[in-house]
């Protein structure tokens, strides 16, 4: 708790630190832009602070020097997707004047910022075509990895201009392409006693494929599912081997002693009486039930095009349910008192076959799930 507390403070002081800022050390630094907001921030909390002054006074024109010398030179060059790096500028250029204009104090130190939203505007269109342009070079080259690169400029497309063109579409159609489809199957235990308990785990692995989110460009489909009938890849899970209920009982016997016990009392000369100290005994019998659930999960993966498999792994799991009771004869007091606690314990029922089922997969569910996550992460 301690550590969480000095944390939350560093974080709390950090905040204020920078919230305090005048932006004098980001304008050493050549960061004009950000010392132009810190300094604006400052002065919209005390619009007399004098460093603040001093920096917002010599930093703004010198960040819009900055982004308007990038703004000639992009220009000027045959710089890939170079309307977009000028549209950047301009957004830049707008976010400092919008920042002055909302603040008194600032507005007295530049009493005219410069807009530059008509540029802003003529050149969002240009930026948002030559994005759509290359996304469709791009999905027009029709591969898998083509198609995620396409998919990524038609997102930035939007992001210039949300209503270019049929960019939606595109953004749609690119990410099909680029997406590895791959088909489930689960496959059923031949056995009708546990079906409820299998139904459980390939529900609960469905829930986890059917809503998989690690990588946008993987998604998983049950073995009816009419929006795939061409996948890429098929995933089969399927129980190699499973027990349930195994038994194992043990019975352990020991005769314990203990000295320096209190066995009674003695009169001494004087009137009084003093303790007597002997060895006491006694045979306590440990009695020991293990009920034991394991199984094996085998897991697939497939290429749907030519069968061959390209993963093959297997996940052991196992749940022990265990119940100690016990007694003991001869004199309580050279129990201690965990053997004490065992002895007055009672045998008890294991849980239903269907409840140890449930448990030895839990384990299993975490590894497949993880393994995955790890081997899809980066499809």
């Amino acid at each position: 708790m301690r550590r969480l507390v000095n944390y939350g403070v560093g974080i709390f002081f950090s905040v204020i630190i920078l919230s305090c800022s005048s932006g004098k050390k980001a304008f050493e630094n050549g960061n004009y832009y950000s010392a132009v907001m810190q300094s604006v921030d400052r002065l919209r909390k005390n619009p007399d602070h004098k460093k603040s002054v001093e920096t917002l006074s010599e930093a703004y024109p010198l960040a819009v020097n900055y982004h308007e010398g990038i703004i000639r030179n992009v220009q000027a060059s045959d710089a890939p997707f170079k309307y977009g790096k000028i549209y950047d500028s301009y957004q830049v250029l707008n976010r400092m004047y919008d920042e002055i204009q909302r603040c008194p104090g600032a507005l007295n130190v530049i009493p005219n910022p410069k807009s530059y939203f008509s540029e802003l505007t003529m050149f969002r269109e240009r930026a948002a075509e030559e994005r759509y342009e290359a996304g469709m070079q791009a999905l027009n080259f029709g591969t898998r990895e083509s198609a995620k690169e396409a998919y990524g400029h038609f997102a930035q497309a939007k992001s210039y201009l949300a209503t270019y063109r049929d960019v939606d579409m595109k953004m749609e159609e690119s990410k099909w392409a680029a997406t590895l489809k791959v088909k489930v199957d689960q496959v059923p235990v031949p056995t009708f006693q546990y079906q409820f308990s299998v139904q459980f785990f390939q529900d609960q692995l469905n829930e986890y494929l059917f809503h998989y989110g690690e990588n946008e460009f993987v998604r998983f489909f049950g073995l009816d599912d009419e929006n795939i009938n061409e996948p890429d890849q098929v995933l089969i899970v399927q129980f190699d081997d499973f027990v349930v209920g195994q038994t194992n009982n043990y019975q352990y016997a020991k005769e314990i002693t203990k000295d320096s016990v209190v066995v009674g009392k003695v009169q001494l000369e004087n009137g009084k009486s003093a303790d007597v100290y002997g060895t006491v005994k006694a045979t306590v019998t440990e009695f020991k039930r293990e009920v034991i659930s394991k199984g094996l999960v085998s897991m697939r993966v497939l290429d749907a095009n030519s069968n061959q498999i390209i993963l093959h792994e297997k996940f052991p799991g196992q749940f022990t349910w265990t119940s100690l009771w016990g007694n003991f004869n001869g004199d309580e007091r050279a129990l201690n008192p965990d053997q004490l606690a065992i002895c007055r314990n009672k045998p008890m029922d294991p849980p239903p076959p269907q409840d140890m089922f449930v448990e030895f997969t839990r384990p299993i569910y975490g590894q497949i799930t993880s393994k995955i996550r790890n081997y899809y992460r980066n499809y």
